[in-house]
């Protein structure tokens, strides 16, 4: 499906980065992986294998965006797909009154990401390729505590609409995917590698009951960047387990609870 394809991808040195990657090694396509972590990312290509290649990238940085694009070129004869994965998430402190840690997240998760696009872009008008950001459901719910980080997402979804029909011109399409929980490494953080709990938490959000696998994420990212999604742009992937398709009830009826609480018999005191 894309063999003979170069996939660069940012954020690489994490769980999803490594999965994302994996599949598309699968899919023939030759890789490079990006990160501001150079350890981490050259174990990750190491544990992805298959002669994926590992550049240092910090999106925050226009002259780190230019080299890694320079060396991606030198090793790749073509680019024929970016997968913007890097961000940052600003929760250590929630609320809204840090400027440094609003400018820190937008920097990193929009202007870092656009400007990856628009380094991208003469490379991928060559080969008519393709762009996939990394949004979120958090872009588009109110989320207790949380605030940088669901504003850059919508922010991303925006720049993923415009990027799409500024490139048209150029035959490179632009779209999104918005995973719902996925075994990550925050999760793996969080729950101390626990994914028993991971998905037990996850059921009450997520029709399908459980939290994803990266590589679910990757699949639709490689259709995304492959041939076979060659009229679709502009748009946002949800690739969530029905987490974005649930309401306020979740996966509990109101109406249920509503009868039961009729059913009930009552006290008096």
């Amino acid at each position: 499906m894309l063999e003979d394809k170069t996939v660069l991808i940012t954020g690489a040195a994490t769980i999803i980065g490594v999965e994302v990657a994996r599949v598309f090694t699968k899919y023939s396509a030759r890789v490079v992986l990006g990160d501001v972590d150079e350890a981490g990312g050259l174990r990750a290509a190491d544990e992805v294998g298959g002669g994926v290649d590992f550049i240092a990238v910090d999106i925050r940085s226009d002259d780190s965006i230019r080299e890694f694009f320079a060396a991606a070129a030198i090793k790749s004869r073509r680019i024929d797909a970016l997968v913007n994965i890097a961000c940052v998430y600003g929760d250590e402190n929630p609320g809204v009154e840090s400027r440094a840690e609003w400018l820190d997240v937008l920097n990193t998760n929009i202007v870092g990401t656009a400007l990856m696009c628009e380094e991208a872009r003469p490379h991928l008008r060559e080969s008519k390729g393709s762009i996939i950001n990394f949004t979120s459901p958090s872009g588009r719910v109110a989320q207790s505590g949380r605030f940088q980080y669901p504003v850059s997402k919508a922010g991303l979804q925006q720049l993923t609409r415009s990027l799409a029909l500024e490139y048209a011109q150029d035959g490179i399409r632009v779209n999104s995917v918005s995973p719902g929980w996925t075994w990550s490494r925050v999760m793996n953080e969080i729950t101390g590698g626990d994914r028993e709990l991971t998905d037990a938490v996850a059921s009450r959000f997520h029709m399908l009951g459980r939290a994803g696998d990266a590589a679910e994420i990757g699949e639709v990212v490689a259709f995304l960047a492959s041939s076979k999604a060659s009229f679709v742009t502009g748009a946002e992937w949800a690739v969530d387990g029905g987490y974005s398709a649930l309401g306020p009830e979740q996966t509990t009826s109101a109406i249920t609870l509503l009868t039961q609480r009729q059913q009930a018999p009552h006290h008096s005191a």
